[in-house]
């Protein structure tokens, strides 16, 4: 990991004003002076576990010409529901900054990592907004960026980070980096995907406090007119390296470019309209596991109960 700092961005901007991401380029457009700072109702906090914004919210300097990002809604309400002003929010591949904004705002401190270095020059980028701040809000936070690895997160102290919020990319949907950079997910076929997801799912289990939470956003596509769950087998990466699963929440897609353009028309399968939001929690010494033994690893007789064997069918 190496510390991109507000300084390392003023001096690229003075180089340049666009940034590659995907198949498009970005505009820099610091320092910015939003004209709204929160969500119509910002203390609103989502109860029930399908979720959907139509509205992809635009406050703050929050935006959706990231392609792939996700709403800020979604790093808003796990901010507010596992975390306390000053505690460590870490988004492990940050993208274009979607929870560090928020952090910013809800005084929480924030580390964003990102192995494409151009992903970090726009979150930088959309961190640099001047604001007044009103006096019942937390005290701003410190937010730190990296050019690094999710796989290996040698900055973050073991033990440290108080809620993980993240969004990978999955199954090229979006190459983020072109090619360009190497070890990008986003780039990888899917069984070296899931191998490199299980890597990032061991340091997230390493860098999180026991007892706190992990969030992971990962949706599925289709191959050959059948549906490939990846969702699914991310969700078994992270219960195998030790997590509990907390909660499923399906997340409703709205303005998805990919499905818009590829599958127009009338198809013979339906279009994929959701993305699981995985929250995971670390285990703690004062939990007793077998509690939790079916919201964790899925054993081959997990389904058994007290080590039956199945009956044979004749």
């Amino acid at each position: 990991m190496e510390l991109f700092s507000h300084e390392d961005y003023l001096a690229c901007v003075r180089t340049t004003r666009q940034v590659e991401i995907g198949e498009g380029k970005i505009t820099l457009k610091g320092p910015y002076r939003p004209q709204a700072f929160q969500p119509p109702a910002p203390d609103v906090l989502e109860t029930e576990t399908v979720w959907s914004f139509p509205d992809r919210g635009e406050w703050a300097t929050h935006s959706g010409n990231y392609r792939g990002n996700w709403s800020p809604y979604i790093p808003r309400n796990l901010i507010l529901r596992f975390t306390q002003p000053g505690d460590v929010v870490l988004d492990q591949m940050v993208g274009g900054g979607t929870t560090l904004i928020e952090c910013k705002l809800l005084g929480r401190t924030g580390i964003g990592v990102d192995i494409n270095r151009d992903a970090v020059i726009v979150a930088r980028d959309r961190l640099f907004f001047e604001h007044m701040r009103p006096p019942d809000w937390p005290p701003e936070s410190p937010i730190d960026t990296y050019v690094g690895d999710c796989r290996k997160l040698d900055k973050v102290p073991s033990n440290w980070v108080d809620l993980i919020a993240t969004h990978p990319p999955y199954a090229g949907i979006v190459l983020y980096s072109q090619g360009r950079v190497i070890g990008d997910l986003s780039s990888l076929k899917l069984r070296d995907y899931f191998a490199n997801m299980r890597l990032a799912a061991l340091e997230a289990l390493r860098v999180l406090k026991p007892g706190k939470h992990c969030a992971i956003l990962v949706g599925d596509t289709r191959r050959r007119l059948h549906y490939v769950p990846i969702s699914h087998r991310v969700l078994q990466v992270f219960l195998d390296v030790g997590f509990i699963l907390r909660e499923d929440i399906i997340k409703l897609q709205w303005k998805t470019k990919t499905t818009r353009e590829r599958w127009r028309g009338e198809r013979s399968f339906y279009k994929i309209a959701h993305e699981h939001l995985f929250i995971f929690r670390k285990p703690s010494e004062e939990d007793d596991l077998p509690e939790f033994k079916n919201s964790m690893k899925w054993w081959s007789n997990s389904l058994l109960e007290d080590g039956q064997e199945p009956t044979p069918r004749t």
